[in-house]
């Protein structure tokens, strides 16, 4: 990485004993995006009530001219077989 580049990441734990199946990445740059990245993960699990979450990775990133913030969601769904 560049000088002054930075990268965090963040772990939050899911109580579910299933192995993820699906992933979905939310993703932002501008400010005003990244301040509702939270509300679109939740807004996209309460559309999609019968997929079990797994596990969520919060990722943090910058250089000297852009920052980008991503919420990656690892999900268990039901398939039919």
């Amino acid at each position: 990485m560049a000088a002054g580049s930075g990268h965090n990441v963040g772990f939050i734990k899911a109580d579910s004993a299933k192995q993820f199946n699906g992933v979905k990445v939310f993703a932002a740059t501008m400010m005003a995006d990244r301040e509702r990245l939270g509300e679109r993960v939740t807004d996209w699990l309460s559309k999609n009530p019968n997929l079990e979450l797994c596990d969520c990775v919060v990722t943090q990133s910058s250089d000297a001219a852009f920052h980008c913030l991503a919420i990656t969601v690892f999900y268990y769904e039901a398939l039919d077989e």
